[in-house]
């Protein structure tokens, strides 16, 4: 009688670890799925932000203009091989509004310029000549820290680069923190900077 109870107890067993082993079974698939999906949301931002984690020679971090892709146009300029778009952050823009440079005073600490640089084509669509860009190709930047930056007018500069073919940015290694400095002395007396904020 004994050995009936344990078989029987056995069999018991063995048949709720079976459905136990298929409740689980049937939640694997939904698991798996919640966990792709994570995987991927994460590599998404991780690969959104590597450019961020980019340092020029000069030790000009990228994250320092964090945001700049909305940052609210200063001016816009053409050479025969680039059009430009230049932005400042809210601190410039404010200074930019209160008068500066032309009212004699310099951008405070914590203002960034950045400028970016597309390759240039005509238009097929419009009914005019007109100029548009066409592929992207450099991020150049400016940050404003006297103490860091003192022997050029408390302006730090860097240029990252954009590669289409990867969609990758890199630091220009030529760019040290003061590789703009040289075109920029030319308009120090507008605390180096060549544009004004456009009349709109």
């Amino acid at each position: 009688m004994s050995k009936l109870v344990t078989k029987s107890a056995g069999q018991w067993n063995g048949t709720t670890a079976s459905r136990s082993s298929l409740k689980q079974a049937k939640h694997f698939p939904a698991v798996t799925t919640v966990l792709g999906v994570l995987a991927l949301f994460v590599a998404t931002v991780v690969y959104a932000q590597s450019k961020y984690s980019l340092i020029s020679p000069g030790g000009i971090a990228f994250s320092d203009f964090k945001g700049y892709e909305d940052w609210a146009v200063a001016s816009s300029a053409r050479t025969d091989e680039v059009l430009k778009v230049i932005v400042a952050n809210p601190k410039m823009i404010g200074a930019y509004k209160a008068g500066v440079p032309n009212n004699g005073q310099q951008f405070p600490d914590g203002s960034m310029i950045v400028k970016l640089q597309w390759k240039q084509k005509k238009s097929t669509e419009a009914p005019f000549v007109v100029e548009v860009p066409d592929v992207f190709k450099q991020v150049f930047v400016m940050e404003k820290d006297s103490k860091r930056f003192p022997k050029t007018g408390g302006w730090g500069y860097a240029v990252f680069d954009y590669d289409a073919a990867s969609d990758k940015f890199t630091p220009d290694p030529t760019s040290l923190a003061d590789c703009g400095n040289a075109c920029h002395t030319a308009v120090k007396a507008k605390d180096y900077i060549f544009h004004p904020y456009d009349k709109r």
